[in-house]
């Protein structure tokens, strides 16, 4: 005797146009509550890449100067090209490295260059044109034109670089002390990572 198959209810496949909207509109909402904070981390993030940079950059010249054992220039430049037609700027979006001649006549050589600003549109650094580290790794002060006419003035305590961004929250320092120490910072912060103490 043959058994009757039982019939299984159908169930429902997939999803009822008012669900699909539903999930829409909470998915809307929440990117919406997300996109402002997504901002400032973005600008936050271009802070800090633009400070990194700053800071390698620094880190290397000072680096620099005490392998080769002579007085090498730090500055901000608007050429893309590494070579030592480069002249600085007070708010060029690129650093470059130099020797400073030891005398008269000798050519100073194109060391490295890298990029700031010019890879987050909208940050600003603002200090010092041109830094001198000395062969001991120090801040060294050069009254001869040592990039185009600017010269390295007299080291003070410290040089500061200011890092900043509209609809950022952060604003970074990236300092170097008199004795060579680069740091950066967060202005206003307070702890290790703070500007003051």
């Amino acid at each position: 005797m043959l058994i009757p198959a039982l019939r299984l209810p159908r169930t429902r496949r997939g999803f009822s146009m008012v669900e699909v909207m539903v999930t829409i509109a909470l998915l809307a909402l929440l990117l919406s509550l997300a996109a402002p904070a997504f901002g400032t981390w973005t600008r936050n993030a271009q802070v800090r890449t633009v400070s990194d940079s700053l800071q390698n950059g620094l880190r290397y010249a000072q680096a620099e100067a005490v392998r080769r054992n002579r007085q090498i220039a730090f500055f901000r430049t608007d050429s893309r090209e590494c070579t030592t037609a480069a002249t600085s700027s007070a708010a060029g979006p690129h650093w470059a490295i130099r020797t400073v001649p030891l005398f008269v006549g000798e050519d100073a050589e194109a060391v490295q260059c890298g990029v700031l600003s010019d890879v987050a549109a909208g940050v600003t650094v603002t200090g010092p044109r041109v830094l001198c580290f000395n062969s001991a790794g120090r801040l060294a002060a050069n009254p001869n034109n040592v990039v185009g006419d600017q010269t390295c003035e007299a080291p003070a305590l410290q040089r500061t670089y200011v890092v900043a961004a509209p609809g950022a929250e952060r604003t970074l320092n990236v300092t170097v002390a008199l004795g060579g120490q680069v740091r950066m910072c967060l202005v206003d912060g307070t702890g290790p990572d703070g500007c003051t103490p």
